[in-house]
């Protein structure tokens, strides 16, 4: 398909490849304990030469991990999981000098094809969205069947009826397959759900309610009495929105929790080292990721996500990132972390949801 670029691996027959010494490793001194000279990782597709002439490609590279090499095996972790004794790769440098190789052209970039300078290489306020948009479309029918694509989502899709239904039938239709928040948006959601309010304003006429501040706690409280999100939903008949339609269709989502939520809700990951295990087993499968609306969760999921993708069949695509918000602030942050993939779309989340509905169905 057009849509996903085709990969150029690198030619390790070139100068300064073909000559390239094996890469090295050293013991990890203790837990969590790195040896001096430790290489990390981006977020490209990195190679290791094991000798002879074969080099590896790392699967699943992602900003500030470190490589271990078990025999002709390369796993990509985080520091604060690295044992005692483990082989972990040594070398500061990425040309193959010391047998490590950082692939950075292997997908075709508009600015590169422009020539050495151009203009307007970045979405910014004044980049008409249009292409993104049919770019994006075009991405999720096919990662669809043959993807696999993450949502990150702030609270603010929950306070408008409309985009709150779009992200339901994105659900039910299969263009969803994990959803990754916190507690704010499961907990307006179910607000929603249960009384037609986002922070005490109905999610339609965006008239606020009488003690409708009260609507939040009320339905932490319901949901903290039941012990879970699926007993309060079926208890007390939420038959809609976000949450409930995750539930109903068994898309998996993770709730990182943050230091001022309320509640939290039942099923809320407070543990950040345990959220970031849960949200990394979806930026590990990831094809495309649409982050909307949320500044943290969208630089925290953006620094643990590959730039790459290796399917079951070996190949190698590029895993689509999409920033929607009303600033650049977001993809700007991921491109001074590393994260130079990211494409923005800058709108409010409510335009970009009714948007996708209505071209998706």
């Amino acid at each position: 398909m057009s849509v996903i670029p085709v990969y150029t691996p690198p030619d390790f027959r070139r100068p300064g490849l073909a000559s390239a010494p094996a890469v090295r490793v050293e013991p990890a001194p203790a837990d969590g304990v790195l040896p001096r000279g430790f290489h990390a990782t981006s977020n490209l597709p990195e190679y290791l030469h094991l000798g002879g002439g074969d080099w590896q490609l790392a699967r699943e590279s992602r900003m500030d991990a470190v490589m271990v090499l078990r025999g002709r095996e390369v796993e990509v972790i985080e520091p604060r999981l690295v044992k005692r004794g483990d082989p972990v790769v040594i070398g500061r440098s990425d040309d193959g000098e010391e047998g490590i190789y950082v692939h950075s052209a292997g997908f075709p970039s508009p600015a590169a094809a422009a020539g050495k300078f151009a203009f307007r290489t970045r979405g910014t306020r004044e980049t008409p969205f249009s292409r993104s948009y049919d770019e994006l479309y075009a991405v999720l029918r096919h990662d669809r069947e043959q993807g696999h694509i993450v949502w990150v989502l702030g609270p603010a899709i929950t306070f408008d009826k409309d985009s709150r239904d779009a992200m339901q039938f994105v659900i039910e239709h299969g263009y969803c397959h994990a959803l990754l928040a916190g507690n704010a948006l499961a907990t307006h959601d179910l607000e929603a759900a249960r009384f037609r309010t986002g922070l005490g304003q109905d999610i339609y006429t965006q008239v606020l309610q009488p003690h409708g501040h009260y609507n939040h706690l009320d339905i932490i409280n319901e949901v903290r009495l039941r012990g879970s999100i699926p007993r309060a939903i079926r208890e007390m008949g939420l038959s809609d929105g976000i949450i409930t339609a995750c539930e109903r269709q068994g898309v998996p989502y993770v709730l990182a929790g943050s230091i001022r939520d309320d509640g939290p809700l039942p099923g809320v990951i407070s543990d950040a080292c345990l959220a970031q295990d849960a949200m990394r087993v979806h930026a590990r499968r990831a094809t495309t990721v649409i982050a909307l609306a949320t500044q943290l969760h969208t630089i925290a999921f953006g620094n643990m996500t590959p730039g790459y993708h290796v399917t079951k069949e070996g190949s190698v695509r590029p895993v689509f990132f999409y920033v929607v918000d009303m600033t650049e602030f977001s993809t700007d942050k991921l491109a001074n972390r590393g994260s130079m993939q990211a494409t923005a779309i800058l709108t409010n989340a409510q335009d970009f949801m009714v948007n996708l509905w209505h071209n998706l169905r």
